[in-house]
């Protein structure tokens, strides 16, 4: 741990990144954002590919080849107590739920990889918050919070945001909030 993250996060960290880059991501870039050596890249990469990610090295960086996910920002707001449904329904309707972000008015953005695509994910990470000290970051907002959801198709990502709406979860994106 060279910079507070485990060995897990960080390579959740840099898959995470991957999925969202639109070119391949250098050693160093990935070292530099995660707080370690080029040469801790190498290894996670190689502890990835043994997990089944599909990572490819390139000339100019690593890719993963995966099938291209399209990418949505939800603004939701709900209590601590609808967490796991808000969770469960972007899940269920073939949602990842790739990050929470809140917008702090004094300290700007903050966001935390969750990369949250089923139920056991749910699961964990409901267990997680359960059992830690930490409370869920968007009670430092009042409940608004911003997840990035992936899915295969635009269309699920419309599914997600009708639901989401039905459930009373969704809420307005504002001018000045457009991440």
């Amino acid at each position: 741990m060279e910079n507070g993250l485990t060995g897990a996060k960080r390579r959740e960290i840099i898959i995470n990144m991957m999925r969202q880059a639109e070119r391949p991501l250098s050693g160093a870039a990935l070292g530099k954002a995660t707080g370690v050596s080029r040469q801790v890249v190498v290894q996670d990469i190689a502890l990835l590919r043994t997990e089944g990610f599909p990572i490819v090295a390139t000339a100019r960086g690593y890719i993963l080849n995966e099938a291209k996910q399209v990418v949505r920002l939800f603004k939701v707001c709900h209590g601590n107590d609808e967490t796991e449904d808000e969770l469960k329904t972007i899940v269920d309707l073939g949602g990842c739920v790739l990050d929470v972000m809140i917008n702090h008015r004094v300290y700007g953005i903050m966001t935390a990889p969750l990369n949250i695509k089923n139920r056991r994910d749910v699961q964990r990470f409901m267990n997680d918050i359960k059992s830690g000290k930490s409370s869920p970051l968007m009670n430092v907002t009042s409940g608004y919070h911003f997840h990035h959801v992936s899915a295969e198709q635009e269309e699920i990502l419309d599914e997600i945001g009708e639901a989401l709406q039905e459930k009373h979860y969704l809420t307005e994106l504002m001018p000045y909030e457009e991440i």
